[in-house]
């Protein structure tokens, strides 16, 4: 691959033989680094004045505890705060959050310099991403920032353009996740950032994160109300965080009702996606539910790689990591909503990780998200709480630094720009795209030899899906394929998962919600390396294989791409022996019974496609217990019911006569 090293846009600069600054820029000079540009500083590095060092692609300052990193006045001898002269661009700002090819950005790795007295650069990173609903999640990586410097009017650069508060609920205040407490606590605008890897939720009346007000002043030649401009002091090298003993003796009472400090409810705002499926019932009553899960944002300006941080690596040097116990990274928080009920998130994205057992264990599946963006945060979700063995529960930050928006491969020697690939889980996304070919939606199915096939309670790598949903698969059955049908309403996939040998050539079934999706477009992987255009066999010499509903099997390679020919489908890992009928029975509604932990009740949770029902619930001696006619689908249904032990049979039919039903035990 070519490499460009770097290109001056003014040659303005001088070279010093001191140890503490070797390269600076002067007055009047603009250096520019180019994307997909690597430029290394062996030591320190200095601007003067209105210099400007202009960054879109990637830039290394490696240097030692004597070596600065500053920007000064013209003359040279006073630190310089405002910014505005070291830029670290967002190079395609209307593709910010794209699916497909997002922007690029500048990176800054910072390594051996001491933090403190001799880094005082301010460096402006340009800021534009989808919002998260209520609260914007988001990593600060600036040292000892000032929260109340984020405040500021609509044509005020360097702020949000809005006026943060510490009063809660207002949604002008600013909050950051406690792991121990497993609470969100109000952060004073008056303090400065407390540390490195801190995990902020900003509120977001008036903030739009993804289109900041025409008004908002950029550094040119970025446009006004392009971009927002966030200003501070980067942090260097040295981050490590302990991944121990969250929510470790909290009581979160019976059903998530007891309270923490600011007397809110656990079940108002606690999510564990990876511990429902244990108990969908009471997801409570499972003694990790809640418990073992550590939100960080991003402490630096470069990506992180979390690709192989479960495992001890081949590679030497590797990423110092080695957290086996790992079971998942939710790297998206999707849409924060609040209400009177609580605060909860929609439409996250993970990563969910195989069991030690399985070949090369601990492996990512699912969404490729590995890559935590500047700014961006994450959860990690552990198995257990054990007691450390080694570093096996120590994250360190420092080796998972990576100016690529691909993970690292294992037997690849760490380095910041090391190269990626190898494979052994198998996992088959398939997205939904528009009439337009763009990805509205998509949902994965994988196989590994020690997956399991059909519903369990043992963690695994699957994540559920909700009502509002558009594709995805539902639970199979394990001995004969197709849809476990006892399950069909109580959840659908987002993430599923079978054995490679005892599921091979049986169905798994794919469903489709939506009259916008026109198109399937298969993407194949083998611990989240692609195959090659058009390959379809992966290292075992099989491959994946759908069934459209016109009882056509057909061999899925890599990038394919066919035309919707209706609404349900089948996916097979190996080819199946036989191939007539559907594998299944109608399609599911996407109408559910689910335990909603901030009522502390089960809901009807309709299909978007239903306006209007009629609800009943019969005890198990067929009485009717509750009924109620022509509810509304705008919100959940509530199903008031004895909280003592008993089995209900709950049966919902829509106006046009669609029909639901599912048995609960209360």
């Amino acid at each position: 691959m070519k490499k460009n090293l770097l290109m001056l846009s003014v040659i303005a600069v001088s070279f010093s033989a001191t140890a503490q600054v070797s390269f600076t820029v002067n007055p009047n000079a603009v250096f520019y680094v180019g994307e997909n540009t690597l430029v290394y500083h062996g030591g320190g590095l200095q601007t003067k004045g209105n210099a400007v060092y202009d960054v879109r692609g990637n830039v290394m300052i490696e240097g030692n505890s004597t070596d600065v990193f500053r920007t000064l006045d013209a003359a040279g001898t006073t630190g310089k705060t405002d910014g505005g002269n070291f830029i670290l661009r967002l190079n395609n700002p209307a593709n910010h959050s794209a699916a497909l090819n997002p922007s690029t950005y500048g990176q800054l790795y910072i390594n051996g310099l001491t933090q403190g007295a001799n880094v005082t650069a301010v460096v402006d990173k340009e800021y534009r991403t989808a919002k998260h609903g209520t609260y914007q999640q988001i990593a600060l990586p600036f040292y000892n920032k000032l929260i109340s410097s984020l405040s500021g009017s609509a044509s005020a650069i360097g702020t949000l353009g809005k006026t943060f508060t510490n009063t809660r609920y207002s949604k002008n205040e600013v909050l950051t996740w406690n792991n121990a407490t497993v609470v969100s606590q109000n952060l004073n605008v008056s303090s400065a950032t407390p540390k490195s890897t801190t995990y902020y939720m900003l509120g977001s009346n008036g903030l739009d994160s993804g289109n900041p007000p025409a008004s908002m002043p950029a550094n040119a030649p970025a446009l006004n109300g392009t971009v927002y401009t966030l200003k501070g002091i980067p942090f260097t090298n040295g981050v490590t965080e302990k991944l121990i003993n969250a929510a470790n003796g909290i009581n979160f009472g019976p059903t998530g009702n007891a309270t923490n400090a600011y007397n809110e409810r656990y079940n108002s705002y606690l999510q564990d996606d990876w511990d429902y499926l244990v108990n969908p019932s009471n997801p409570w009553a499972t003694p990790t539910f809640g418990r073992n899960m550590y939100q960080f944002g991003n402490p630096y300006l470069t990506n992180l790689d979390l690709g192989l941080i479960g495992i001890v690596e081949t590679a030497s040097p590797g990423d110092n990591n080695a957290i086996s116990s790992i079971q998942g990274i939710r790297y998206d928080p999707g849409s924060v909503v609040s209400s009177t009920a609580g605060t909860y998130s929609v439409g996250a994205k993970f990563v969910n990780f195989t069991m030690t057992g399985s070949p090369g264990a601990p492996v990512p599946v699912g969404d490729v998200g590995l890559i935590i963006k500047p700014m961006q945060t994450f959860v990690i979700k552990l198995r257990n709480n054990n007691a450390e063995l080694g570093t096996d529960r120590t994250l360190s930050f420092d080796r998972l630094r990576r100016f690529k928006n691909t993970p690292r491969a294992d037997g690849t020697n760490y380095s910041v720009n090391a190269k990626g690939a190898s494979a052994t889980v198998k996992q088959l996304g398939i997205l939904a795209l528009n009439d337009a070919g763009k990805e509205i939606s998509r949902t994965y199915y994988a196989v590994y030899p020690s997956a399991i096939s059909g519903h369990t309670s043992q963690p695994t790598t699957q994540s559920v899906l909700g009502s509002a949903n558009i594709i995805g698969t539902y639970e199979e059955d394990a001995l004969n394929g197709g849809m476990d049908m006892s399950l069909s309403n109580s959840y659908w996939l987002y993430i599923n998962e079978a054995n490679e040998t005892d599921f091979a050539g049986k169905a798994i079934p794919l469903a489709l919600y939506s009259n916008d999706i026109k198109s399937l477009k298969f993407e194949i992987r083998e611990n989240t390396e692609l195959l090659p255009d058009g390959i379809h066999n992966l290292s075992t010499g099989t491959g994946f294989y759908f069934k459209a509903p016109n009882g056509a099997l057909t061999e899925i390679v890599q990038n394919q791409v066919v035309p919707v020919a209706g609404d349900q489908y089948n996916l097979y890992f190996g080819k199946p022996e036989i191939v007539l009928g559907t594998d299944g029975g109608a399609k599911p509604s996407r109408t559910m019974v689910v335990y909603n932990r901030m009522a502390d009740n089960y809901v009807v949770r309709f299909d978007s496609n239903w306006n209007k029902a009629d609800v009943k619930v019969y005890d198990m001696s067929g009485k009717l217990v509750l009924a109620q006619k022509g509810v509304s689908t705008n919100e959940d249904f509530v199903l008031d019911l004895s909280k003592a032990d008993a089995a209900y049979l709950v049966t919902a039919v829509s106006e046009t006569g669609e029909k639901m039903s599912s048995k609960i035990i209360r």
